[in-house]
């Protein structure tokens, strides 16, 4: 049996295996109040939260969840993608003890409130390091900054996001939260999965089809990009309207990179097809933008927050189970090849998006959304049951990391 001590040591062996064991908790753990609050409501019920409820959800998903994945993601692959050498455990140890410390004063500030901006403030030393560390590898020349660079400008962007906060649980200010949500959504996340589809889905396809041309225009990605902040800025500026003049093109040259990237050949190997569909989400969730932002134009308004959860469960958290799961699989030492479990995941998380898109069309809403909180966390208990020990045990071939 392997004792704590070494157990410490294998979690913080590589960059991502503590991130990735605390984004696996988080998955759960931010997601359970959320779920209790939705049932709560389907009998004129509710949890007492520090901030207006769906607020707490927005950001604590935003910032909560996703988060840690990208940070063991790009702490591990930003070094590689410039041909520098694997950071150290003294480069990302810390920042993991802050983030996670953080997070804990968080969720003790529901009990003793005055423990809030402690974990904030945190959680922001711990961003910022991530930030700190890796500025200087993603301004190296070469080929790899066209990736690089961009996704560490979307980080920076998410650590804004969450000083906003910061200055919301100080004077109480809504106006923090709004622009922490859109900033979060459009100028964090969405850019970053962008930069690491166009980097990893072409690259990983060519490894294993046959006959495949990799198409990675760098152009395809600044427009993305571009289009990207300019939805969330048009969403500050009350100009939804206008939305669709950004929000059609990108979902067209979206479909354009998946046909080109061969989406339906995909499905021959399964751990590659889940990165496919999660992309697939990105131009579906942009067209039901850009038909939200059209449809006030004939007096019509629809869909609510249906486009916004096509990227946060299709998009956001199908890929965060594909890429996951494969760096996982990978830096085990298993054999990167998704097992039954993680597939049957994967397409239950697409139901999940189908019903809470339903949520928004359908009669009786309040039940749509419980069941598809209840879909979610379902998906991401079992998920995190299958790869969680994982991170606490030494890889099966023997090798180091």
């Amino acid at each position: 049996m392997t004792d704590a001590p070494a157990q410490r040591m294998i979690l913080f062996a590589t960059p991502h295996r503590g991130m990735f064991f605390t984004g696996m908790l988080q998955s759960v753990l931010v997601m359970l109040p959320w779920w209790i609050e939705l049932v709560l409501r389907t009998r004129d019920g509710g949890l007492d939260w520090p901030w207006p409820a769906v607020w707490w959800h927005a950001l604590m998903l935003i910032y909560g969840v996703f988060p840690f994945f990208i940070f063991g993601f790009l702490l591990t692959v930003i070094p590689r993608w410039q041909n520098q050498p694997d950071l150290q455990r003294r480069d990302y140890a810390w920042i993991w003890v802050a983030l996670t410390t953080g997070w804990l004063l968080l969720y003790a500030g529901f009990v003793v409130p005055a423990l809030r901006v402690g974990g904030l403030l945190v959680v922001a030393c711990g961003w910022a390091g991530v930030c700190v560390r890796l500025l200087p590898i993603a301004l190296l020349p070469g080929r790899g900054r066209l990736h690089a660079m961009p996704a560490w400008l979307a980080l920076f962007a998410g650590w804004v996001g969450w000083v906003l906060l910061i200055g919301m649980a100080l004077d109480g200010d809504g106006r923090w939260a709004l622009w922490a949500i859109d900033i979060g959504l459009f100028a964090f996340l969405l850019p970053i999965f962008l930069c690491v589809c166009h980097r990893m889905v072409p690259f990983f396809s060519n490894s294993v089809l046959p006959d495949y041309q990799m198409v990675r225009p760098a152009w395809a990605l600044w427009v993305l990009l571009a289009g990207a902040v300019l939805h969330g800025l048009l969403n500050r500026m009350d100009l939804a309207a206008w939305r669709w003049l950004v929000d059609l093109p990108m979902a067209v040259l979206g479909l354009w990179l998946s046909l080109q990237w061969r989406l339906f050949d995909s499905f021959k190997v399964k751990l590659l097809a889940m990165l496919h569909v999660g992309f697939a989400w990105f131009w579906i969730g942009m067209a039901l933008f850009g038909l939200q932002s059209l449809l006030p134009w004939f007096g019509i308004s629809a869909l609510g927050l249906a486009p916004v959860h096509a990227l946060v469960i299709g998009m956001f958290s199908v890929l965060v189970i594909g890429m996951v799961s494969r760096v996982t699989l990978g830096h085990s030492g298993a054999p990167l090849a998704a097992d039954g479990l993680t597939w049957y995941l994967c397409w239950a998380l697409q139901l999940v998006v189908v019903v809470r898109i339903l949520a928004e069309l359908m009669p009786g809403r309040s039940l749509w959304l419980v069941a598809a909180s209840t879909g979610w966390l379902c998906v991401f208990v079992l998920w995190t049951l299958r790869y969680l020990p994982s991170f606490v045990r030494p890889r099966v071939d023997g090798k180091a990391g």
